[in-house]
């Protein structure tokens, strides 16, 4: 396991086959930083399911009003919504989208990510500038790639737990 040189902007993701350590960016996105702590510190990611997962591009997460796999779970709701807080403004930077950056996902507005995130599974340029890149899979990714395909798979992998490092 990766040495964690931040325990307050570390998050540690359980999945199926292992925990993957993530390296948040607060000096790039403070502001989806929070957001993704936040939501971790209260439970909302547990049991979330990876709703789009596409082969050679990313695996998407995070929608803790239509996700949770264990409360009202509805396959074809999953992914359309957010958190009962409110969306959050842009934060581009420089920083790519390579293999393991966790970006945030959003609608057409570039102001309206909540809750819901990818991890790019190789690097996509063609997204920089255009989404909010926040963090960076640190170790773990070949449990990142292991999440079953689909869009959205037939039966979805889940994040088991999601926590601070801080707090664990």
């Amino acid at each position: 396991m990766a040495e964690i040189k931040d325990p307050e902007n570390t998050i540690l993701m359980e999945l199926k086959d292992g925990t993957v350590t993530i390296q948040l960016l607060p000096d790039v996105a403070p502001k989806h930083v929070a957001r993704m702590k936040e939501l971790a510190r209260s439970g909302k990611y547990d049991n979330v399911a990876f709703h789009r997962v596409i082969e050679g591009f990313m695996a998407q997460t995070g929608d803790v009003e239509h996700g949770n796999i264990e409360e009202g779970f509805n396959l074809r709701a999953a992914g359309t919504g957010g958190s009962d807080l409110g969306n959050v403004p842009a934060e581009f930077s420089k920083v790519p989208h390579a293999r393991g950056s966790i970006g945030a996902a959003r609608s057409q507005n570039p102001d309206s990510a909540n809750s819901q995130f990818f991890i790019n599974s190789k690097d996509n340029d063609f997204l920089n500038g255009q989404y909010t890149v926040y963090g960076q899979v640190v170790d773990g990714m070949a449990h990142v790639d292991a999440i079953t395909r689909g869009e959205p798979p037939a039966n979805p992998d889940r994040i088991v737990s999601m926590k601070v490092a801080a707090d664990a």
